[in-house]
């Protein structure tokens, strides 16, 4: 298959590695120029594509022309700049896709979608989503600017937290004090883990949902981050102990039913 990967970046250049093992054509995109010859090194046809509120830079008509399969992996930028309208700049995308009409459509999301709260609710992919945050407001526009075309085929997924090669989250809690929601699960997915459920998600040949993608398991992120920090030789983070605590639990049962495991524990 002609796949053409959206946002090659450290989620996406792994996956189209991973295509491109299978023998598929794989084209990926970067909005940084210099990010070039790292697909050029892997075999993937590369593509300098800058996304803006106003429009698209670079040839993304060649960029998806004659793609089977369209896979939009940008990232929001919501964490570091708030005030980035993503839902403008997704709906600059649309057109693109429109023309080609592809067999399949995977559009990443993510788990910031949903509410947390005290009590710790577990959501699924019915649950309703956050509106009272105008990131998961965003979020959740974006994905609906692709599911309301009723004849796609297409699977939104919504990836927890991610980790895998040097990204850990531990990281950046390492030696913190006074963190909050000592008591909170965890909802975190190995990065080759996300590539083997969009493999598989690839594989369906008529679908048009949302799939949450988080491993199984939701320690508490005091136990967790604290132990993987011992694990990782790092200052053992210390969270408060507030009564008024928020979280939530995803649950990945829909895709666990599919078939799926995971390869990969927390």
């Amino acid at each position: 298959m002609r796949i053409a990967i959206l946002g090659c970046g450290w989620l996406g250049i792994e996956l189209a590695k991973k295509l491109k093992k299978e023998n598929h054509e794989v084209r990926g995109s970067v909005a940084n120029i210099e990010n070039m010859a790292k697909l050029r090194e892997a075999k993937i046809i590369p593509y300098n594509i800058k996304l803006f509120e106003k429009g698209v830079q670079g040839d993304i008509r060649s960029f998806f022309s004659g793609c089977h399969v369209i896979i939009i992996a940008v990232p929001p930028g919501l964490r570091k700049n708030p005030k980035v309208n993503f839902v403008k700049k997704m709906r600059k995308v649309l057109p693109f896709v429109e023309k080609v009409d592809p067999q399949k459509i995977i559009y990443i999301s993510s788990t910031g979608v949903y509410k947390d709260e005290p009590g710790f609710p577990e959501y699924d992919e019915n649950a309703s989503t956050n509106n009272s945050s105008d990131k998961a407001i965003q979020l959740r526009n974006a994905e609906l600017l692709f599911l309301n075309h009723k004849n796609w085929n297409i699977s939104v997924v919504r990836f927890g937290g991610l980790f895998g090669g040097d990204r850990h989250p531990v990281k950046y809690l390492a030696g913190k004090k006074e963190l909050k929601n000592p008591d909170a699960p965890v909802n975190l997915v190995h990065r080759e883990d996300c590539i083997n459920a969009l493999e598989k998600l690839i594989g369906l040949k008529k679908d048009h949902s949302v799939w949450n993608v988080v491993y199984p398991e939701h320690p508490t992120r005091r136990d967790y981050y604290q132990r993987e920090a011992r694990e990782k030789g790092l200052e053992i983070p210390e969270f408060l102990e507030n009564k008024k605590q928020k979280g939530k639990i995803i649950s990945s049962r829909k895709l666990i039913d599919l078939g799926f495991k995971f390869q990969h524990p927390i």
